[in-house]
């Protein structure tokens, strides 16, 4: 053994970075759960797990295998597409003009990563979907596209 970290004969180290799959998917459950207003405990719990490896899920320090995604999308109430909406091309994403969003309406090209995971849109969307009347609603929806510019094109 030389301690060369270039000599083939040394073994090769895992890297300690998550991969970024497994954090895209880990923000995805994290949105969703902040949009239904839930508890790392509360999904948890739903799981038969406890809040810390939720945080290592919602991190991507530990990977989803396809049973607990299965779970998780039956728990957040998201088609298990969901998870992998909105991936960057650079992460493994491909871009698709008939990709869904999961139920969160049109398109959301223009917005960021960190639009979706500000206060103010989480506490946006939970106040929305707190309307019971859906009339009340759909109308709610409506004024707000009224007021941006080009949002019925």
């Amino acid at each position: 053994m030389s301690g060369d970290p270039a000599d083939p004969s040394e073994p090769v180290a895992k890297e300690p970075h998550p991969n970024p799959i497994d954090i895209h998917v880990g923000s995805r459950i994290r949105l969703r759960r902040t949009l239904m207003g839930m508890s790392q405990e509360r999904l948890g719990e739903a799981l038969g797990l406890t809040f810390q490896q939720v945080q290592k899920y919602e991190r991507g320090v530990n990977r989803v295998g396809a049973s607990r995604l299965y779970d998780l999308s039956r728990v957040l109430d998201v088609p298990i597409s969901f998870f992998y909406d909105d991936m960057p091309e650079s992460v493994g994403g491909q871009r698709s003009s008939s990709r869904t969003l999961g139920g969160f309406g049109d398109s959301q090209d223009a917005f960021g990563e960190d639009t979706l995971n500000r206060r103010e849109t989480l506490e946006l969307v939970r106040a929305y979907y707190r309307i019971t009347d859906v009339g009340v609603r759909k109308r709610v929806f409506d004024l707000i596209k009224s007021l941006v510019p080009d949002a019925g094109q």
